[in-house]
């Protein structure tokens, strides 16, 4: 436990890590008398109910702030514990999400709509892959760009990130997809929260730690 908890970005993820502070948890002069296996397994189950806390109130904020359905948000949430140094790992894939795991998708004649979002000349459909998408002809006149991020016009090979070449690449369709982009200022605050979080449950196990300690020596 030698450093506290912290993040890190890249350009499609983002990284949360949990870890007490040796400061911090030494401050807890009341579980001096301790075992290091019984200190070392409070801290395991603090880092793990940590990390559960975490991805559920991310996968909330996320969900309310983008409008895409929780489930699909918990997808891109990955909990694991790191080594031997206490430490908790928080992975979350930033890459834009397909607009048709956002909710329900609903399409009309004018086009497909989901979770509040509209895309006008769109259609619902498995093109790609084995399950159906929202698509759109790249040479429709109701393209719009932002709606479809993270798309490059493919290549004579075959489809590239979301678009895909159909018939010969005569009519590139784009696949709808919602960008993450703007949950990535919230990082520095979710970590510190949960930070704050993972000292609470800490003092939690501990004491829990103590009682079992003093249930044993006959003292409880």
């Amino acid at each position: 436990m030698s450093v506290g908890s912290f993040h890190k970005q890249s350009a499609s993820t983002g990284l949360i890590m949990l870890q007490a502070n040796a400061r911090q948890v030494k401050g807890f002069e009341q579980f001096a008398g301790l075992l290091p296996k019984a200190i070392l397994a409070a801290e395991r189950r603090a880092i793990n109910k940590t990390l559960r806390w975490l991805r559920t109130h991310i996968a909330r904020a996320v969900g309310r702030q983008e409008r895409i359905g929780i489930a699909a948000v918990r997808q891109r949430l990955r909990a694991y514990t790191a080594g031997s140094n206490g430490q908790g790992k928080l992975w979350f894939g930033l890459n834009p999400i397909e607009a048709s795991r956002a909710g329900r998708v609903r399409e009309a004649r004018s086009g497909v709509s989901v979770a509040g979002r509209r895309y006008q000349g769109a259609f619902f459909r498995q093109v790609y892959g084995n399950k159906p998408d929202i698509w759109i002809r790249t040479a429709s006149k109701h393209f719009n760009a932002s709606d479809y991020p993270d798309s490059e016009i493919a290549k004579a090979g075959g489809a590239s990130s979301g678009w895909i070449a159909e018939n010969d690449s005569r009519f590139p369709l784009a696949k709808a997809k919602i960008s993450l982009e703007e949950v990535r200022p919230h990082f520095e605050s979710w970590t510190s929260k949960a930070h704050q979080r993972l000292l609470v449950v800490m003092e939690q196990e501990l004491n829990f730690e103590l009682h079992k300690l003093s249930r044993r020596n006959g003292n409880g």
